[in-house]
């Protein structure tokens, strides 16, 4: 997987998530949510997945490969240490609740794909496949 696809797929994915977290499908409270009590989103959550997203999305159309690799290891070191501050039991980061063990291990998880992701092979002029 290379930057670009990991924006594209990242992007889509945390756009869905946010549009199901603000129309309530994923919160905001736990007895709404389509995963209980071991997995939802608060309004602060829903924003920054909204505001990722469009902006993974826009950069893995608009932004040159070698800028669509620092985001994507960016986005890597950020999910990484949200993971790590959430698992420390830190639960609140910026208005967004990170209140259990499922919440750290995605952002893990996610950090983790982004690093990797950020490490593969660019798609530059060399790779205009997607």
């Amino acid at each position: 997987m290379n930057p670009k696809q990991f924006l594209t797929i990242g992007g889509i994915v945390l756009v869905l998530v946010a549009i199901l977290g603000f129309v309530g499908v994923i919160g905001p409270t736990a007895q709404q949510s389509i995963f209980g009590a071991h997995w939802w989103f608060d309004t602060g959550e829903n924003w920054a997945h909204l505001i990722l997203g469009v902006v993974g999305l826009i950069a893995a159309f608009s932004f040159p490969a070698n800028l669509q690799k620092y985001l994507t290891l960016l986005l890597g070191v950020v999910g990484v240490l949200i993971g790590l501050y959430s698992l420390f039991g830190m639960t609140n980061f910026l208005g967004a609740n990170l209140e259990n063990p499922a919440d750290s291990l995605l952002h893990l998880a996610v950090g983790a794909w982004a690093l990797w992701a950020g490490m593969g092979k660019s798609s530059g002029a060399m790779n205009p496949a997607m």
